[in-house]
C-alpha cells in the first residue's frame, strides 16, 4: 500500500503538524479542510498507522505521527529541492546575485567561493552579507537575497527550502587562565552555571524566546563572534566557536577546549544549509553558489573543490 502514497498527502500531513489543525493547515496549502482531512485519513489508511489522536479540539500528533513526521519532511524538503533546481536551470542567468552566509563559515571559504565565482561569472555582480543565526536567514525569508548559507538555528520557516551543503565543528572553550580552564575532567552544568557565558546575539527575531546553547544564568551578549572571541581571549567568559576560529589560539594555548557533559572532544559537529524560497528557488549563479559550498569539507575550499563545483553546474 505504500506505493499508494501521494506528495500531497505527505505535504498536508507535514503542514497539519506545524500549524496545529487541519483548517490552519487547508490555508496553508490553499485546499479546503475536508480536502485535507481526506487526505491524511487516507495517509493513515496507506501507511496502516494512526499520525493524529483527534480526540481534542486540535489534532494531536500520536507517537508514531511524531517519528513519521521527520521522514515526511525529509521527503516533501528533497522534492522541492528537486522541483527548485529545475526550474533555475531551466531559466536564465541572474542580473546579479544576493546571498548571505552565516558568520560561523570560515571566512577563507567565503573568499575562495567569491574568488571562483568571479571567474565563472565575470559579468555578475555580486552582493554578500555576513550575519549570525536568524540574522542570516531573516534576509532570505524577507526576499531582499536569493540564497543563503544558514546554520545555528534549529528550524526553518516553512516556506523556505533548505539543502544540507556542509558542516562546522563547534566547541566550547575559555582562556587559559580561566578558572574552568583547570577543572579537571567532565564539567558539570552547575558549575558552568557559575561563571560568565559569552553568547552571541541574534539580530532577528527568530529564536525570541529560545535560549540556543545557553548553561549559564548569567550571560554577557555580543552581536559580533569577533568581539566574542576578543573577549574570550581576555578571560571575560567562556562560551561556544566555530573550531576554525579558534584552532590557532588552541594550538597556542590561549585558549583551551573545555570537556563538556553531552559534546564530545574536538567539537559537536553544526550543519550548514542553503536556504531559498519555495517561490524563488536559484538561478545558475545560486545554484553554483550551492554547488560550491557542497563541495567544501568541514567549511574548507581547495581549489580542486572549486573546479569540482564549476564543472558540476557549467
Amino acid at each position: 500500500m505504500l506505493e499508494s502514497v501521494s506528495f500531497d498527502q505527505l505535504r498536508m500531513f507535514v503542514a497539519a503538524a506545524d500549524e496545529g489543525s487541519f483548517s490552519a493547515a487547508a490555508r496553508r496549502v490553499q485546499r479546503t479542510q475536508s480536502a485535507v482531512s481526506e487526505a491524511i485519513l487516507n495517509l493513515e489508511a496507506h501507511l496502516g498507522v494512526v499520525l493524529f489522536d483527534r480526540a481534542g479540539r486540535y489534532p494531536k500528533l500520536t507517537t508514531e505521527g511524531v517519528i513519521l513526521l521527520a521522514d515526511a519532511r525529509t521527503v516533501v524538503s528533497d522534492v522541492d529541492a528537486m522541483k527548485a533546481r529545475a526550474k533555475g536551470i531551466a531559466g536564465g542567468l541572474e542580473a546579479e546575485l544576493t546571498a548571505v552566509v552565516d558568520v560561523f563559515l570560515p571566512i577563507e571559504a567565503v573568499a575562495a567561493f567569491a574568488r571562483q565565482f568571479r571567474v565563472q561569472f565575470p559579468a555578475t555582480p555580486l552582493r554578500l552579507y555576513v550575519e549570525a543565526l536568524g540574522g542570516a536567514v531573516q534576509p532570505v525569508i524577507d526576499g531582499r537575497v536569493s540564497v543563503g548559507i544558514v546554520g545555528s538555528l534549529p528550524s526553518l520557516p516553512p516556506d523556505l527550502v533548505k539543502e544540507r551543503v556542509t558542516n562546522i565543528k563547534f566547541m566550547f572553550v575559555a582562556a587559559s587562565n580561566h578558572p574552568l580552564a583547570s577543572y579537571r575532567g567532565v564539567i558539570p552544568k552547575e558549575e558552568l552555571a557559575r561563571h560568565v557565558q559569552l553568547v552571541l546575539t541574534d539580530r532577528s527575531t527568530l529564536s525570541q524566546g529560545r535560549e540556543i546553547g545557553v548553561m549559564s544564568a548569567s550571560t554577557w551578549r555580543l552581536a559580533d563572534l569577533f568581539a566574542k572571541h576578543a573577549f574570550l581571549l581576555n578571560g571575560l567568559g567562556w562560551g561556544g566557536m566555530p573550531h576554525h576560529t579558534v584552532a590557532n589560539d588552541l594550538a597556542a594555548g590561549r585558549l583551551v577546549e573545555l570537556a563538556i557533559e553531552e559534546a564530545p572532544p574536538g567539537g559537536l559537529p553544526l550543519p550548514m544549509f542553503a536556504a531559498y524560497r519555495v517561490a524563488d528557488p536559484p538561478g545558475p549563479a545560486a545554484r553554483w553558489m550551492i554547488e560550491f559550498f557542497k563541495n567544501c569539507r568541514g567549511g574548507e575550499c581547495s581549489n580542486e573543490m572549486a573546479q569540482a563545483a564549476a564543472s558540476r553546474t557549467s
